[in-house]
């Protein structure tokens, strides 16, 4: 289960500048993988690239073959976004509000049905489906911005910085439910927390200044070292140039 990507080339130019540089990499399906790196390093650059938000000047992304390029709206149907600032309707109740991102998709009637229901007993959100969102902590307004995008049962989920602003137990909860992810989806995991992409992925792809610098399993960075030290070790750190 879940979708391949492969990114082949890629480059993103604004005027001069070179915010990705003939990135190449390939994600298996059902594979956690992340994407790290310090602020400017291109990861979010990727991440619009990927979901068909921008196009790359260069070079392309494929999701089990169909070219961001040529077909971005395919792609955008076989996959689910998770945003660092969830893009939810405050004034609708969780129930609600899963049932129209469900119709937004296609659902209907019973898969429909069946689609909210299963979302919210995975997501843990049984005591607030009555709730207005404007009234739930982030922690709850994470996990339905998670069970909106997984309602079409996507191959592909892409999550920005699912835990930033999350209390330490709201942090835990919730990356025990992107782990859980795997196998079924692929998960794409952009975060600047090292311990999160550590503990999530089965490999992390670190960037740094538009350039694809190393991508290392989950064994080979506990084997050799904290993805810390690899991050100092691998990235540009102005500061001591100076």
């Amino acid at each position: 289960m879940g979708a391949k990507i492969e990114a082949k080339e890629v480059t993103k130019r604004f005027g001069e500048h070179i915010a990705l540089s003939t990135l190449t990499l390939e994600i298996a399906p059902g594979e956690v993988f992340g994407i790290i790196g310090p602020n400017g390093a291109g990861k979010t650059t990727f991440l619009r690239i990927l979901t068909g938000y921008w196009l790359p000047s260069t070079g392309d992304v494929f999701v089990d073959g169909t070219s961001v390029v040529h077909d971005r709206f395919a792609v955008q149907r076989r996959l689910g976004y998770v945003c660092e600032q969830p893009k939810l309707y405050h004034d609708h109740g969780v129930r609600t509000f899963l049932r129209l991102m469900g119709e937004l998709r296609g659902l209907k009637r019973d898969a429909l049905d069946e689609a909210v229901e299963r979302a919210i007993v995975r997501f843990g959100l049984q005591e607030v489906q009555r709730r207005r969102i404007g009234v739930l902590s982030k922690g709850f307004r994470q996990r339905v911005s998670l069970a909106q995008a997984l309602l079409h049962d996507p191959p592909l989920l892409v999550i920005d910085e699912p835990t930033v602003g999350l209390d330490p137990r709201q942090q835990i909860e919730l990356r025990r439910m992107i782990q859980s992810l795997g196998s079924r989806h692929t998960v794409l995991l952009c975060t600047h927390q090292l311990l999160e992409a550590e503990v999530c992925c089965d490999r992390v792809a670190l960037l740094d200044r538009g350039k694809l610098v190393q991508i290392a399993t989950a064994e080979e960075v506990r084997s050799g070292g904290s993805l810390e030290e690899l991050f100092l070790a691998q990235t540009h750190q102005p500061e001591e140039r100076q």
